[in-house]
């Protein structure tokens, strides 16, 4: 089989492990020199492809690809582009065809969440049509978790990790102020459709009296009254209350509490401000003194406390992705199988790019308690395994030490 070169690239909002996913692709292509020759990563992404901006990995040393694994962001750069069904837009797919013909470009392998699977999996429709043979392979990442058919998604374990620490750090600063200061803390995280990155917080507290004692899910319509009931009660009953906001938090009929007006690359409702608007409304009903902190950026590009399985599982489907395409198979994406949780085991499967693309997994409702405020048991027990394990970077003069590469 004659040598073909293979284009790599990453897709929407980073994680604090995407590059793991990287360093997996190019180490495990690196072994097949007979049938992949170079790897090259897309400047910012599929654009990278559309401009003909190709990064060729073979020019940086084992060392700085392996630094990959500690380092967060995006290496080769991402972005937010949806290539458009191909009756719509047939020459942008038809200019990547171009792009990867002119390079000899004979593998793709797509890093990103629930858009990219849909991109890969019509780039292999495309190329079919147009009698040119390349592999395409997704490899998962999202922080929010919302991938069907893998167990859990790279890149949220690590904020998982995260928002669970920043939850027990910053319930402890408020309940030893809460005599005399503030008694409201309001953590707003990611999350628009799927609840997963706010019950994480969950795991910060073992009994109702423990932050965070109010949790708000997309999937569960908000009651202002109940919220406010809620609140008032912690506060008399604890002395504080800590809260962790979903940004995609949403009223019976649809509207997001955060709705900035305003629409992304995607098309999607621009969201931010969920926290804010909660601590006005706490301020105007109960007068009592806040504070509120958006996670943000914080929360995907926390590398310094990633989860040592997130750190493990990203890897593996970077290096599963480059293995299934040497087996000659097509329009897949490597998954994450839970074998058990305690203790928790895990094997690599696959799943149709067909299946997988735009489709999204929210929290299953017996993952939330009956009061729509909190984690079950059986979420505890999903989630628990996906922040064990730490992986710390090197540091050097006390800060993490990253790639840095040509």
């Amino acid at each position: 089989m004659a040598t073909k070169n293979a284009f790599y690239a990453q897709s929407g909002g980073v994680t604090a492990v995407i590059n793991a996913s990287a360093c997996g692709v190019i180490q495990t292509a690196r072994k097949y020199p007979e049938r992949i020759g170079k790897v090259y990563a897309g400047r910012n992404g599929i654009i990278g492809a559309l401009k003909e901006e190709l990064i060729d990995t073979s020019l940086e040393s084992d060392d700085a690809i392996q630094a990959l694994i500690h380092t967060p962001g995006g290496a080769f750069g991402s972005c937010r582009h949806k290539l458009k069904n191909i009756s719509e837009n047939k020459r942008e797919y038809e200019r990547l065809i171009e792009v990867f013909r002119a390079h000899d470009i004979g593998y793709f392998f797509y890093n990103g969440g629930g858009d990219s699977p849909d991109t890969a999996y019509k780039v292999s429709q495309l190329a079919e049509k147009m009698g040119y043979p390349i592999t395409c392979i997704g490899v998962p990442k999202t922080v929010d978790n919302d991938l069907p058919f893998t167990d859990c998604c790279p890149g949220f374990g690590s904020v998982a990790k995260y928002i669970a620490t920043s939850t027990l750090e910053a319930g402890l600063d408020i309940k030893s102020m809460c005599e005399t200061s503030t008694k409201v803390f309001i953590l707003e995280v990611m999350g628009r459709h799927a609840g997963w990155i706010a019950a994480a917080g969950g795991l910060a507290g073992e009994s109702e009296d423990q932050p965070p004692h109010i949790i708000l899910f997309p999937e569960m319509p908000f009651d202002r009254e109940a919220f406010l009931a809620r609140v008032e009660f912690c506060v008399k009953e604890y002395g504080y209350c800590v809260v962790v906001a979903s940004e995609g938090a949403q009223y019976e009929d649809g509207r997001f509490l955060a709705d900035a007006g305003a629409k992304d690359a995607f098309g999607h409702t621009q969201l931010g401000g969920v926290a804010p608007a909660l601590a006005n409304m706490v301020k105007q009903a109960l007068g009592y003194k806040y504070h509120w902190a958006v996670a943000d950026y914080l929360q995907r590009s926390a590398r310094h406390i990633a989860s040592a399985t997130d750190v493990e599982q990203a890897y593996a489907v970077g290096k599963a992705a480059v293995e299934m395409a040497m087996e000659g198979k097509q329009a897949l994406m490597p998954t994450i199988v839970r074998e058990q949780s305690k203790p928790y085991r895990w094997h690599i499967g696959e799943a149709p790019l067909s299946e997988v693309a735009n489709q999204e997994k929210k929290m299953p409702i017996h993952y939330i308690s009956d009061d729509g405020f909190h984690i079950t048991q059986d979420c505890r027990d999903y989630l628990e395994p996906l922040i064990y394990g730490e992986s710390f970077p090197p540091f050097d003069n006390g800060l993490p030490r990253v790639a840095k590469l040509q």
